[in-house]
């Protein structure tokens, strides 16, 4: 078990985490506690298990392609789409990708790639967000302290309160952000821009990295939806010729 802000398993065997949000609902760590605590029963999700085969998915896959012997397996190629299957087995031959648990195991691969760059660039985003409202504050209580200064010299006065209305404004909210933040010392804004060019830097840097992982993973999904497909379709036509 791997934990942080999304919490992850690897079994015995597996080479990557997988985190729970990839598989989907019901797998929460609070509802995997609830499972193993024995207050709620496990509904795992239903499966469409790929049949046992001999030998890999591109051996199998071409084999099943050029059959077309029977007339139940002629009306099932009809029913499917065997130019997107045909295109699916090119990207499993290029990908050297040769069984199901492996093709399963990729995609899983490429979902958490995903996932985890697209959350460092949230955070970066978030950080950067957070930069550019407290550059502004300090900036602000600077420009604004004299004026603040004043205002308190003179009472409070309801008076000087209107005639600086603005100012006076501007300087209790960047108070107000300061407090809540719990700024004992204000950052420098040189600081400030510093941080924030460095974050805008590995922000621009990962969004390469990051649609080359959501491309990846759309396409190992894809292939992964149609293989899946490609042999329930084809057990279920079986499956139908034999009862009859």
């Amino acid at each position: 078990v791997k934990r942080g802000k999304h919490p992850s398993v690897k079994g015995k065997g597996q080479r990557r985490f997988i985190r729970f949000r990839t598989l989907g609902a019901g797998y929460t760590e609070e509802e995997i506690k609830t499972v193993l605590d024995g207050k709620a029963e496990h509904q795992p999700h239903p499966k469409q298990p790929l049949p046992e085969k001999k030998f890999g998915l591109l051996v199998d896959i071409p084999t099943k392609m050029a059959e077309g012997k029977t007339s139940g397996y002629k009306k099932w190629a009809t029913k499917f789409n065997l130019k997107e299957m045909s295109k699916t087995l090119l990207y499993l031959q290029e990908k050297k990708i040769d069984s199901a648990d492996e093709l399963r195991e990729r995609a899983a691969a490429a979902t958490e790639r995903y996932h985890t760059l697209g959350d460092s660039i949230k955070a970066a985003e978030k950080r950067m967000g957070e930069i550019a409202v407290l550059r502004a504050h300090i900036v602000n209580y600077a420009k604004t302290r004299d004026a603040y200064a004043a205002y308190r010299k003179a009472g409070y006065s309801k008076k000087f309160l209107e005639e600086h209305r603005e100012q006076i404004t501007l300087h209790r909210a960047a108070k107000a952000t300061f407090d809540e933040a719990g700024l004992k010392k204000l950052p420098k804004v040189k600081e400030l821009n510093t941080e924030y060019s460095t974050l805008l830097s590995q922000k621009k840097a990962a969004y390469p990295a990051y649609r080359k992982a959501r491309d990846e993973m759309q396409e190992l999904m894809k292939a992964q939806k149609n293989v899946e497909i490609f042999f329930t379709e084809e057990k279920a036509t079986k499956e139908k010729a034999q009862t009859r």
